[in-house]
């Protein structure tokens, strides 16, 4: 049941931030019949900013299985997955807190561009809100987990940047 959990978390994660919210993006877009740029270079500015970002998130999501032993969908307070057993602070979580977030706002930068419309900056900033309630969610249970680890922790490392 462990792994299914933890498969559980990656599917969800995988439907609404990869798949899910591009996909509004593109619906509020004005451009439901043609996926196609204008231009060739919004086109390859588009796909490298969001290969960067799905990287930047898969590498930390990888990081966060491979040495927290954990899962990172946890959806305010709710466990959706298993929780890590040890504070992320090497890898990409020593450059900011949240790796993974950051790389899906740079996918989403790359869907922006792609799409080279002004109404899914809507969603996107819908999105960031929402995310950053969750992450203040997020972190009140890593101050009570971690303690005094995590509070020394927010003092070196910034939340995003």
């Amino acid at each position: 049941m462990k792994n299914k959990s933890h498969i559980i978390g990656y599917l969800l994660g995988l439907l609404i931030f990869v798949i899910g919210i591009p996909a509004l993006m593109w619906l509020v877009s004005g451009r439901v019949w043609s996926y196609i740029p204008d231009s060739i270079g919004l086109c390859i500015v588009g796909v490298l900013f969001a290969i960067c970002g799905l990287a930047l998130s898969i590498y930390s999501i990888v990081y966060m299985r491979v040495v927290g032993k954990g899962n990172p969908f946890d959806a305010y307070g709710h466990e959706v997955a298993p929780r890590t057993r040890h504070l992320m602070t090497g890898g990409p979580y020593r450059l900011c807190r949240n790796p993974m977030l950051v790389g899906i706002y740079i996918y989403d930068i790359g869907i922006l561009v792609w799409l080279w419309s002004v109404w899914p900056i809507l969603i996107v900033i819908i999105e960031i809100i929402l995310l950053t309630l969750q992450v203040r969610s997020e972190e009140k249970r890593l101050e009570k987990d971690f303690g005094q680890e995590f509070i020394d922790y927010k003092k070196k490392v910034r939340r995003y940047i």
